[in-house]
């Protein structure tokens, strides 16, 4: 009897394998956004922003004269948000890009730097170029930042949740309800278990084992791709909200938000959005005093899209004869991103991939993470990409005094001749936690599709320099550890070495200088790049009140990372789902009490 239960189990999980495989091959076979079925099954609320009929803008799931709610963004917080506010409202969310789910290039970890390197106007990603030179990108894709990042899952500190003034019971019960759905327990890979060893080595301590909390030490956290490498996004969330309130629609690129100004304050009234064939739509709210349209467009994105709508400072509106709702010196303002600098460590021995799964929390202002493999196929690294290039898991070109047609063809023709050997190795990454340095935002047209002109400043505060040199100091110690050289079986490397091969990745736009390797303080402005992690300009009591509703207007809410003034945690994307599920839960209590049964 017992043999009989053994064969059935072993029957079933072979089947279980053959179909898992089954579902991956057909993805890939299927393309890009192909296999529509595979999603519009589980998800049936997702349509395509052509679907959409501005003469009944309800779709027959909000109020007879429009929805409840209206989403700006169906990104990380977005996303929750959406599902949240679904249970007892009907919701309309409006995502630019397309979905995650039958997309190979966001699904997979394997095919994490494809994503990024990809410059069509239908990639998922759609790539940046900061003023101080710093090559960035922003996601354009169902899910938001959750569907392009490298997976890492932690929470916020207990300081910042105080800082936030956020209920902390309702915290602690919003972030295991993202966890429950999408995060997962990393199988530690051969790299990172040398690269924790490292840490504690040099003192990054104690060890604090698997947790998401955030605490001083080495840790192991979590991540957002399962034990098969397939990413789980945002947008999974959506899942989890009233498929008879809640409409998604995908490439619906938002031109602006409508407002009623015949009143004492202007108030929103509803949006208009640009559908994939380029048509335009309205989409009404509700006629009800407590119905919003909430921007979750990034940090980029939302502060973008008020000045768009006619909410921003006086002389920029004027300036691109955009007619002036509310003026607002301080919209774009205080935005920041937190540098990242790397070093390169090589290997002699073959690397499997991994992206951040440990990470060390030190009491310098820094936190230290690590990256390895080359994540794309050996053919792939002959590829061009435009400006654009994935070899190191960072996009990377030539300074830009240096761009002439010669260099730019002898770069690609170095590219191709790069065995793929070069690349064996791994990164150790060291980020400032809370960077001083501020930048702002400001239009460059009034083509919601093209990117605004974002400075950040990097290291402009000599505190945010020095910690910088305090970070790569610890980064060159775990390089050089016993740990990591076992590992690598590669030789000591010399601190000029590291720094050497670390300055000719070229990471970035900014032009070389000839001390790099000489002074950390150069090598650090030199070779900054970032994590992804920028924030800011939709300040509390600046632009919005400590509701997060836009001041100075009514019916408009921002609710994503463009009202922190620090990003949160190692890495803020587990502290911006769960803000989408928090204040869910804070607008539904608002505006039901104890009737929103959550």
């Amino acid at each position: 009897m017992a043999l009989v239960v053994v064969v059935g189990r072993f029957k079933f999980i072979i089947f279980s394998i053959l179909v898992f495989c089954l579902i991956t091959l057909f993805s890939f076979a299927q393309g890009k956004e192909r296999s529509s079925n595979f999603y519009e099954f589980k998800y049936p609320f997702i349509k395509r922003a052509s679907s959409f009929s501005s003469a009944s803008s309800s779709l027959s799931k909000g109020n007879d004269d429009g929805f409840d709610y209206i989403i700006v963004g169906g990104g990380t917080t977005g996303c929750p948000l959406a599902a949240t506010l679904s249970k007892k409202f009907s919701v309309l969310v409006l995502e630019r890009g397309g979905v995650p789910f039958s997309n190979v290039n966001v699904s997979f970890l394997k095919n994490f730097h494809i994503a990024l390197a990809d410059t069509s106007p239908s990639s998922a990603s759609q790539a940046f170029v900061s003023t101080d030179g710093v090559i960035n990108s922003r996601a354009r894709v169902l899910g938001g930042g959750s569907s392009i990042n490298a997976g890492f899952y932690t929470r916020a500190s207990p300081r910042f949740i105080k800082r936030m003034n956020w209920d902390a019971k309702l915290v602690n019960k919003s972030f295991p309800w993202v966890e429950k759905q999408i995060v997962h327990r990393p199988r530690l890979a051969p790299w990172q278990r040398a690269f924790r060893d490292s840490l504690l080595d040099v003192g990054v301590s104690p060890f604090n084992g698997f947790t998401y909390d955030h605490i001083y030490g080495t840790k192991v956290g979590g991540t957002i791709f399962d034990r098969f490498g397939r990413r789980h996004t945002a947008a999974d969330l959506l899942a989890s909200g009233n498929p008879q309130k809640l409409t998604v629609l995908v490439y619906a690129t938002v031109q602006k938000v409508v407002f009623d100004t015949s009143g004492k304050r202007p108030k929103a009234v509803g949006v208009i959005f640009k559908d994939e064939r380029g048509n335009q739509h309205q989409a009404l709210l509700a006629d009800k005093r407590e119905s919003e349209v909430i921007m979750s467009s990034g940090a980029i994105g939302t502060p973008q899209m008020l000045m768009l709508s006619g909410i921003g400072p006086k002389a920029e509106l004027e300036k691109m004869k955009i007619p002036i709702v509310l003026e607002n010196e301080l919209v774009g303002k205080g935005m920041a991103d937190n540098p990242m600098n790397s070093i390169f460590v090589p290997s002699n021995r073959n690397v499997r991939q991994s992206l951040i799964q440990a990470v060390g929390i030190t009491k310098l202002g820094v936190y230290i993470e690590a990256s390895s493999g080359f994540g794309q196929s050996q053919d792939s690294i002959h590829c061009h990409h435009g400006i654009m290039s994935a070899e190191i898991g960072q996009l990377s070109t030539i300074p830009p005094k240096h761009r002439t047609a010669e260099a730019i063809e002898a770069y690609i023709r170095g590219k191709k001749e790069l065995p793929h050997e070069a690349f064996r190795g791994g990164f150790i990454l060291e980020k400032i936690a809370y960077p001083i340095s501020t930048g702002h935002i400001s239009l460059l047209n009034t083509n919601v599709d093209d990117n605004p002109s974002i400075t950040f400043n990097y290291f402009s505060h000599p505190y945010d320099l020095k910690r910088c040199v305090d970070g790569i100091q610890v980064a060159i110690k775990v390089a050089q550890s016993r740990h990591f050289l076992n590992f690598t079986q590669v030789d000591k490397p010399t601190v000029e070495k590291v720094l050497n091969m670390s300055v000719k990745a070229n990471v970035n736009l900014v032009p070389r200088h000839p001390n790099d390797t000489k002074s950390l303080e150069q090598f650090c402005k030199d070779t900054v790049i970032t994590i992804w992690h920028y924030h800011g300009g939709c300040h509390v009591g600046k632009v919005v009140d400590t509701k997060y509703k836009v001041l100075g207007v009514d019916r408009l809410r921002v609710v994503d990372g463009s009202i922190f003034t620090e990003s949160p945690g190692t890495n803020p994307q587990g502290t911006v789902l769960m803000m989408g599920r928090y204040m869910g839960i804070k607008i539904l209590r608002e505006r039901l009490g104890r009737a929103a049964g959550l």
